[in-house]
């Protein structure tokens, strides 16, 4: 694997970090593969039950690598950059049935936000911030950027942003519910790996049904989120988990999960 992206696995977590601290984490082509490849690996291993995105030094990502659009012998065009490099992202993220935590640990722009928000959970330093910056060089949103925003802040709010490309803070993000919560500094890495041992330790076929059906909610009406409630709930009272969280519940002690 890259050295842009490092992989540790740790107590059932799949810790995945950007690791470019000199250009704030932004993506080339190398490391955009590698990102899809480590997701890959989160997915298909039965070791990792959670998955956590973080950045190395200041950054947690600052979008694309300018460098690389603007040197033509190594730009591969932005059609090439979003079919091969974010969107394969995107799409990972949302349907690898693991909880996915985004660990913003400072600045998040361009595609480097909309990965994040594309995350289940979102926590961010207190002294982190979010920037649509597209429109500052004459772009659009793009990583769904213009698919999750709008839905988790409301359509006013979120096109202002985009248009503007307001710094938004750690603080005005949890306000406004673009994100989960921020924490302070100090405390965020105790944060971010207690609450990912706590998703690994739950049952995670369930959360990874959860995860199918919320994103299901985003195009279904009321009748076919309906039904699609039913056949996952199904599913997920056929799991071992589901037998152990109810034997747990009546000899009153504390269940123990594995995911399966």
């Amino acid at each position: 694997m890259s050295k842009s992206i490092l992989l540790d696995i740790k107590d059932g977590v799949g810790y995945i970090k950007l690791n470019r601290p000199d250009v704030f984490n932004s993506f080339n082509k190398e490391m955009a593969i590698a990102m899809q490849d480590a997701l890959d690996y989160c997915r298909n291993s039965v070791e990792v039950r959670a998955i956590v995105i973080e950045g190395s030094g200041k950054a947690f990502c600052a979008g694309q690598d300018i460098v690389e659009i603007t040197t033509p012998e190594i730009n591969p065009g932005l059609k090439s950059i979003l079919d091969n490099h974010y969107n394969p992202i995107i799409s990972r993220i949302r349907t690898i049935e693991k909880p996915i935590i985004a660990a913003v640990n400072g600045v998040a722009a361009g595609a480097g936000a909309n990965i994040a928000l594309a995350c289940d959970v979102v926590v961010a330093k207190d002294n982190a911030s979010f920037i649509q910056a597209f429109s500052k060089i004459g772009l659009i949103p793009d990583s769904a950027g213009t698919f999750f925003l709008p839905r988790l802040i409301g359509f006013q709010k979120a096109l202002a942003l985009s248009m503007l490309g307001d710094k938004v803070s750690a603080e005005e993000a949890e306000k406004m519910g673009m994100i989960y919560k921020q924490v302070p500094a100090d405390e965020f890495e105790e944060v971010i790996n207690k609450l990912a041992l706590k998703l690994a330790n739950m049952p995670t076929k369930a959360l990874g049904l959860i995860k199918k059906a919320f994103n299901k909610s985003m195009t279904n009406d009321l009748e076919e989120q309906l039904t699609l409630e039913s056949k996952y709930q199904i599913e997920a009272s056929e799991t071992e988990d589901y037998a152990e969280g109810v034997a747990a519940f009546i000899e009153k002690r504390r269940p123990t999960f594995k995911g399966k």
